[in-house]
């Protein structure tokens, strides 16, 4: 029907009847921009609104839940033998706890407690540097309540738990790596220790690895308590090789990492100065602190 103009009815009004009502005009908002819901809508749209945001917290939820689980997994994929145990390392001569991290990681995956050790090697005697690294890693053993404890030694750090052991008893030891210690002395300090700038750069405790008598490795005691060695056979320093029986590491030969009363030895093709970092080294450490015995093929 076709909108008439308001003239026109009340023009027909005039011609009928006085009481002729004239039509009220319907009026319509129109905004572009706003959109008008009946009340159903409304409350349609604002319920779905509701659910997809709680469906959504609820995925979030669970996703948060299942990361959990997994990491807790994770966590447990240690054998009971081996979890929450701890394990020191100890670094050698004129090294520092970085060249041990290759180690300390491997070792954290595997669920150890790892307690990497820095101390001042070139600075003090044996005898001092025992007191300060051993103890210093069984305390932090104890503060974490860890149920054994296991070294890892390179080099001189074999000899520093050797010393501490020959004094202190550890009731909760556990079983000790020793990589190209020198047990024995080394016949490197025999021919250089009077050579100028060997004993500064090597210090008191480089001093007393000799291979004579009075040196601190011929004075102690043989091991009573589980120890495995792994001593290197390949070497990157033909010259200090020349002052050592063979086969040898290029710092101590592997007859002189054995010691009396060890309970598993093993060589690797490997340099006295990277052995810490070896994979297959790495691999057999895994094996002693778990089983007590080196794996072999």
């Amino acid at each position: 029907m076709a909108h008439r103009p308001k003239s026109y009815h009340k023009s027909l009004c005039k011609q009928t009847t006085p009481s002729c009502k004239i039509p009220r005009e319907k009026v319509v908002l129109h905004n572009p921009q706003v959109t008008y819901l009946s009340p159903i809508k409304e409350t349609v749209s604002h319920f779905m609104f509701v659910h997809t945001f709680s469906v959504f917290y609820y995925i979030v939820l669970l996703f948060t839940i299942f990361c959990q689980i997994c990491d807790a997994k994770a966590s447990m994929v240690t054998s009971p033998q081996t979890k929450q145990e701890c394990v020191i390392l100890l670094h050698g001569l004129a090294r520092t706890s970085g060249s041990m991290n290759k180690i300390a990681r491997a070792l954290k995956q595997n669920g150890y407690h790892v307690i990497n050790i820095s101390y001042p090697s070139r600075q003090k005697t044996i005898q001092e540097l025992s007191e300060i690294a051993v103890s210093q890693g069984i305390a932090r053993c104890a503060a974490h309540n860890a149920p054994n404890i296991h070294f890892v030694s390179h080099s001189l750090g074999g000899i520093l738990v050797r010393y501490y052991l020959t004094r202190h008893n550890i009731e909760n030891l556990g079983r000790v790596v020793m990589l190209a210690p020198p047990n024995q002395g080394s016949e490197i300090v025999d021919s250089w220790k009077n050579i100028p700038g060997f004993a500064a750069w090597n210090g008191p405790a480089g001093l007393q690895l000799g291979t004579n008598p009075t040196s601190i490795p011929r004075q102690l005691d043989p091991v009573n308590y589980p120890v495995g060695i792994i001593a290197g056979t390949k070497t990157i320093n033909p010259l200090l090789s020349h002052f050592l029986p063979s086969p040898n590491d290029g710092k101590v030969s592997v007859e002189s990492t054995k010691v009396e009363g060890m309970t598993d030895f093993i060589t690797v093709p490997v340099s006295h100065t990277f052995i810490m970092r070896n994979n297959e080294v790495i691999a057999q450490i895994k094996a002693f602190l778990r089983s007590g015995s080196f794996s072999r093929k």
